[in-house]
C-alpha cells in the first residue's frame, strides 16, 4: 500500500483527536464506568474501525482492507487477554473504580507509544532481513505452546509481578501510600513525591510493552504494510478501556480463550514460515488474507461459545452440590 506523508500525518492527527474527544467527553470527570457507558463507547470505537477498514478499501482496494480488518481482530482478541494482566493490577495498587478509567486511559496511551516504536523496528527488519520471518513464526509457535501449557496450568493463584522498570522508578523516586484524586505529583513536606495513580497508570503502559512481544510479529504475519500494522494496533488498543468495564466481569467465564488465542498464534506461525520459504524461492503454498480473516473469526467463535457452555455447566454443577 502506497501511504504518503501526508496521509501518516493526518490519520495521527485523527487519532490524537480521538483520543482528546474520548477524554473531553468520557473521561475528564472521575466517576465510575457504568455498563451502559462502557457499551456506547465501545460501540463506537468499533464502528470508528468499521469506517477506517471502509476508508482503506476505497482509498487502496479489498487487500489493504482485508489486512487491516484480519489484524484489527486479532489485536483485538489478544488484548483481552491483556485485560486479566490489568485487573490484577487494579487490584494490587488498589486503585478506586471512580479513578480506574483514567488510570487506563493514560495507560493506554503509553503502551501504544511504545508499541509504535516496536512496530517502526519491526517494520525495520522485516524490510531489510527476510529471514526475520523464520524467527517470528518460530516465536508464535512457541507462544501458542506455551499458552496452552499455562492455560492447563492452575492459575487461581495468579499475581501481578512489577517489572523491572517499574521496580527502578519506585526505588529513585519516594511516592506517597495514598491517593491524592488524579494528581500524578504532589509535594510534601518541601520533597515531590509521586502518587499511586502514576506508579499504576505506568504498570499498565509498561506491562503491555510484554503482550506486544507477540502480538506485533502476529500481525506482521497477516501484513507487512506498517501503516496497517499501526493503525490496527491503534483501534484494537483504543477501545481497550471501555471493553474492560464492558466484559471485566464475564473475562473468567472465558476459560478457553487462551486455547483459542493459541490456536490462533500458532496458524499466524505456520504463516509466517510459509511466507519465509516463499521468499527464500521454496514453492510452498501461501495462506491468503481472506482465509486468514475467516479461520481467526472462526477461532474466536467457537471458543467463546465452549467457554461459556463450559462457564455454565460449571456453574450449575456448583450449585446442584451446594444443594446437596
Amino acid at each position: 500500500m502506497d501511504v504518503s506523508v501526508g496521509l501518516w500525518v493526518g490519520t495521527i492527527g485523527v487519532l490524537i483527536a480521538l483520543v482528546v474527544a474520548d477524554f473531553f467527553i468520557g473521561g475528564r470527570k472521575p466517576h465510575e464506568v457504568s455498563i451502559k457507558e462502557a457499551g456506547t463507547w465501545t460501540v463506537v470505537w468499533v464502528v470508528l474501525a468499521l469506517l477506517f477498514g471502509g476508508f482503506l478499501w476505497w482509498h487502496s482496494g479489498s487487500q489493504p482492507a482485508g489486512e487491516f480488518f484480519a489484524g484489527y481482530i486479532t489485536e483485538k482478541s489478544l488484548s483481552v487477554d491483556n485485560l486479566f494482566v490489568f485487573i490484577l493490577i487494579m487490584s494490587k495498587f488498589a486503585v478506586p473504580r471512580i479513578y480506574q478509567q483514567r488510570v487506563l486511559m493514560v495507560g493506554v496511551i503509553i503502551a501504544l507509544v511504545l508499541r509504535a516504536v516496536f512496530i517502526a523496528g519491526g517494520a525495520a527488519l522485516v524490510t531489510t532481513f527476510s529471514w526475520v520471518f523464520y524467527i517470528f513464526g518460530a516465536f508464535l509457535i512457541f507462544t501458542a505452546w506455551k499458552l496452552v501449557k499455562e492455560a492447563r496450568a492452575d492459575e487461581e493463584d495468579a499475581e501481578f509481578e512489577e517489572n523491572r522498570l517499574l521496580k527502578s522508578i519506585e526505588r529513585r523516586f519516594p511516592s506517597t501510600d495514598r491517593y491524592h484524586g488524579t494528581e500524578l505529583l504532589i509535594r510534601e513536606n518541601g520533597k515531590r513525591l509521586m502518587t499511586p495513580m502514576l506508579i499504576v497508570m505506568l504498570a499498565i503502559g509498561t506491562t503491555d510493552v510484554l503482550f506486544a512481544l507477540d502480538s506485533i510479529p502476529a500481525i506482521f504475519g497477516l501484513t507487512q504494510d506498517p501503516y496497517i500494522v499501526f493503525t490496527a494496533n491503534a483501534f484494537a488498543l483504543m477501545g481497550l478501556r471501555q471493553l474492560y468495564f464492558l466484559i471485566g466481569g464475564l473475562l473468567k467465564k472465558l476459560v478457553h480463550l487462551s486455547y483459542g488465542l493459541s490456536v490462533i498464534l500458532g496458524f499466524i506461525g505456520v504463516k509466517l514460515v510459509l511466507h519465509a520459504l516463499h521468499e527464500s524461492g521454496v514453492h510452498v503454498p501461501e495462506i491468503g488474507v481472506p482465509f486468514s480473516l475467516g479461520f481467526i473469526v472462526a477461532v474466536l467463535a467457537v471458543t467463546t461459545t465452549t467457554s461459556l457452555i463450559a462457564s455454565r455447566r460449571a456453574a450449575q454443577e456448583s450449585l446442584a452440590e451446594a444443594k446437596g
